[in-house]
């Protein structure tokens, strides 16, 4: 990084080509697997709820769903379709990751270094295969760390209200990006920069700009999320519970494998550059947050990938540390990155044969999800011929979760099948069904969880959901049950079959 006497830091040229072509390579690679196997659960998820649009769900608000249907609607409903943006998201994401490393000095290796570390790590290919929130949670987040770090450089004004929409983006896609802002603020807060940021009132305009730039926004989805509740915060709550003290000891370890173990003496190496290196002490909240954020993510029991975007901000960080040691170690520096995207293709992507899945299953199980909708779809028709003709019209077809909705709903009309009813998630409230559907019900849900059928009467299994792979994912083995009917009104049982 040049300087000009006592101005700011001066930054290096971007390599935008051989950065961009990374990141196309990548792009390329994730269509091309694209539609290997099927949706995942999520994304079907989202193509339902793409079509029940509002300003918030009880999961999430609302950009991921639209994201879904645009989609869809721009190059077809299939796997592939649905992907393309994640694809470009990752590419995205890609490109940030490289432009993070320039904003701390990087030169043209070292800018090359973080955006071939980024398309080569686990977390940015299993985000750019499949449509998730935290697909472009990433890609915001670096978003808003760039920026962070570019108003820290320079302390210039016009970065404020980029900052703002940047973050109200963010919170379209979902709320968690507020903690990435306590993170950060509380390192500014402790680690400085002390120069060149603007005095006091400078700074109090700045956040206010941004404040305004982002309210668009963030008003509308915090707005539905207090008129409904809360209900993200119940839903957190329940992944809390869920993930256990052992989940809490995982969020470093599991950092570390889903960015990729091979990648780890980059990131190290920006954590201790940014710590200790008296003339990046403008950047060093960045390092702050993200020992921050992994505190709070391990005390609240949160998902131990919410802090990884910072983790890549890291790695960025420590790129140029390796570049004078890539000039004179290329080959070695080829071998590694080469053998982090072979472990991490394996662990994210559909490379595999769908028979082989249990190995990445057990470090990423969100792989296996992809397999067995339409034969889960089959099984329910299957279900449903058992239902007499006569008795069809007043039939209601339930599940017990929204990724079996979804697959009904996106495979259920070819075979017949009616629209499919569930209380999980933001399905409660596209319910109950009509109070005149009083004949039968068929349900669905996951082996062993019969819960579902105890507010039924006379409930006895039709069909039994087998994928063809052997894949042991959550809806193996998932149970086709024929009810005689409710066991009172829909209208009262209704709001006992709300779940999140």
């Amino acid at each position: 990084m040049r300087t000009r006497g006592d101005a700011q830091p001066r930054l290096e040229p971007f390599a935008a080509g051989p950065v961009g072509g990374i990141a196309a390579a990548a792009a390329a690679l994730l269509i091309t697997l694209s539609g290997r196997y099927g949706f995942h659960r999520d994304e079907l998820y989202f193509l339902l709820a793409g079509r029940h649009p509002a300003w918030g769900y009880p999961d999430q608000p609302p950009l991921t769903p639209q994201l879904a249907r645009l989609g869809a609607e721009l190059f077809g409903a299939t796997p592939t379709g649905v992907r393309i943006l994640p694809a470009l998201l990752a590419a995205a994401s890609i490109t940030l990751t490289a432009l993070i490393a320039r904003e701390l000095g990087a030169g043209r290796g070292g800018q090359v270094l973080a955006a071939g570390a980024a398309a080569c790590s686990g977390y940015v290919l299993g985000n750019g295969h499949l449509l998730s929130t935290a697909t472009f949670d990433l890609t915001a987040w670096l978003t808003i760390i760039l920026l962070t770090l570019r108003l820290a450089r320079t302390g210039e004004a016009r970065w404020w209200p980029l900052l703002g929409v940047a973050v109200g983006g963010a919170l379209l896609n979902k709320l968690l990006v507020l903690g990435l802002l306590v993170a950060l603020a509380a390192g500014a807060l402790t680690a400085g920069p002390r120069r060149p940021f603007p005095p006091r009132r400078h700074t109090v305009l700045g956040l206010l700009t941004a404040l305004l730039a982002a309210l668009p926004f963030a008003l509308p989805v915090l707005g539905w999320q207090a008129a409904h509740g809360w209900p993200e915060l119940t839903v957190a709550q329940g992944l809390s519970a869920a993930g256990g003290a052992g989940g809490r000891l995982l969020v470093l370890p599991m950092q570390a494998l889903q960015l990729s173990p091979l990648l780890a003496p980059l990131w190290l190496a920006g954590l201790s550059r940014l710590l200790r290196r008296p003339e990046l002490r403008w950047a060093r909240p960045v390092a702050v947050a993200w020992v921050l954020l992994c505190l709070l993510v391990t005390a609240a029991g949160g998902k131990p990938y919410y802090p990884i975007p910072l983790l890549y901000a890291l790695t960025a960080a420590g790129c140029e540390s390796y570049a004078h040691w890539v000039r004179e170690h290329r080959a070695k520096l080829a071998g590694g990155l080469l053998a982090a995207l072979l472990t991490s293709s394996l662990a994210a992507l559909p490379v595999l044969p769908a028979s082989a899945l249990a190995a990445p299953m057990t470090v990423d199980p969100d792989i296996g999800e992809e397999v067995g909708w339409p034969e889960l779809a089959r099984a329910t028709a299957t279900g449903w011929a058992a239902v007499p003709a006569e008795q069809r019209a007043a039939a209601v077809l339930v599940t017990a979760n929204y990724g079996e909705a979804g697959a009904l709903a996106r495979y259920g009309p070819a075979l017949g099948l009616p629209a499919p009813y569930s209380g999980h998630m933001g399905l409660h409230a596209w319910g109950p069904p009509p109070a005149t559907a009083t004949g039968p019900v068929l349900l669905v849900h996951p082996a062993g969880h019969t819960d579902l059928e105890h507010h039924f009467t006379a409930c006895h299994p039709v069909a039994r959901v087998d994928n063809g792979h052997g894949t042991a994912n959550t809806e193996q083995h998932a149970a086709v049950v024929l009810c005689a009917g409710p066991d009172r009104p829909w209208a009262d049982l209704w709001p006992l079959l709300r779940r999140y």
